[in-house]
């Protein structure tokens, strides 16, 4: 126990987290009576809290948004579940992705053509794949979220004077007052991302599984960490910031999703303008502030390498969804349309990639077994996809 002891009293040394000649004492609560300062303590409460918002956002799915989605005609029905064949489930369960050299391994070893089960891996696949209404649900409350959020920290910044001019986050640091309205803010985001990070693993599996959760934990660390040194100011702006553009995203795919195609090309067209702004115009401008500008207010301490560092890390993963982005952009603009979704399903591909090997002379090669006979090959393919 002396041992930890010594590690936390050494990794929460105020040399590291505090500005030169300030200790915990000077920004614990109540050591000053002209100023709120932030409670580490109640860093806890984003947790049950988080489990409060599962709670509302399930039964908002469940009685509201899947009753409105249905009434959009979204489906909400599955493929009919592919025959129970012991040797491909034990295949399917190790990857569900289908390689040309296992295909031939079960082919031979199952009698069955390589077309055979191709069909029942893709067959398999679909069975997996949530439906198109739980998508439109897990969106929706997103969309949701976000919107609420936006409009919230709009309001309670709009008379602060650090929204407009950012060197006010600097101004008399750390003896700044935690407002009510900052206080809930500060709650309530963190929940929300920790019930994001909770629900990750339940919810629409996409690409960008794993970027989305170390972007989940750098935000979570970083209101932690803001909160713990009293810097809450510049913590509301980055929030502020990074909820705009995701209002557009979910609504372009929920618009998407319920076939309203020219509405989600122009929410998209927003989107992208409104992702730009922000994550490459307005979040660059804070990191400039906290880089260069802040050091000329007030001494610099090691914490303060540790949020940029961090902040860094978050435009890291902004530029690289920007790049993403744009090739969707740019499909769209090409095509006619938007194409799918930006953050779509990792097992979403074309059921010709399955079935086709790389082009020879122009020509993609479908690789199967001959049948003994068309009739006899049909009748086996039927069978071994329904059963």
């Amino acid at each position: 126990m002396e041992i930890v002891r010594v590690v936390c009293d050494t990794f929460w040394s105020p040399n590291v987290w505090l500005p030169p000649n300030t200790t915990w004492a000077d920004i614990a609560p109540g050591a000053r009576p002209d100023v709120t300062y932030a409670d580490y303590r109640h860093l806890i409460l984003g947790i049950p809290l988080a489990l409060v918002i599962l709670v509302i956002r399930y039964t908002l799915e469940r009685f509201w948004l899947a009753p409105v989605g249905k009434s959009l005609g979204i489906k909400s029905s599955r493929p009919k579940r592919a025959a129970n064949i012991p040797d491909l489930e034990e295949a399917y369960s190790q990857s569900c992705r289908i390689k040309h050299k296992t295909v031939v391994t079960l082919s031979k070893k199952l009698d069955m053509t390589e077309r055979q089960i191709e069909r029942w891996w893709r067959h398999r696949r679909a069975q997996d794949k949530p439906s198109t209404l739980v998508k439109f649900c897990e969106n929706s409350w997103r969309c949701i979220y976000y919107t609420y959020s936006f409009i919230y920290g709009i309001v309670i910044l709009w008379n602060k004077p650090w929204l407009w001019e950012i060197n006010n986050c600097w101004y008399g640091y750390p003896h700044q007052s935690v407002d009510n309205d900052i206080w809930w803010y500060y709650m309530i985001s963190m929940a929300f991302y920790w019930s994001l990070t909770i629900s990750q693993f339940r919810d629409v599996k996409r690409k960008d599984f794993w970027q989305m959760f170390v972007h989940h934990m750098v935000t979570l660390l970083l209101l932690s960490l803001s909160w713990v040194c009293n810097l809450h100011r510049v913590g509301s702006l980055v929030l502020a910031v990074h909820d705009c553009a995701d209002i557009f995203l979910e609504a372009a795919k929920l618009t998407k999703y319920a076939n309203y195609q020219k509405l989600c090309d122009a929410i998209f067209a927003i989107f992208t303008v409104v992702w730009i702004v922000t994550r490459l115009g307005f979040f660059p401008r804070i990191l400039y502030n906290t880089s260069v500008e802040a050091p000329r207010i007030l001494p610099m301490f090691p914490a303060y390498y540790i949020f940029n560092s961090l902040l860094v890390l978050l435009l890291v993963l902004h530029v690289v969804w920007t790049y993403l982005i744009l090739q969707i952009a740019y499909t769209a603009v090409k095509s006619g349309q938007m194409e799918g979704d930006i953050r779509s399903s990792s097992s979403d591909f074309s059921e010709s990639s399955e079935n086709m090997t790389p082009v020879q002379n122009g020509t993609p090669i479908l690789r199967t077994k001959a049948p003994k006979s068309p009739s006899t090959a049909k009748n086996a393919e039927k069978k071994a996809v329904t059963g």
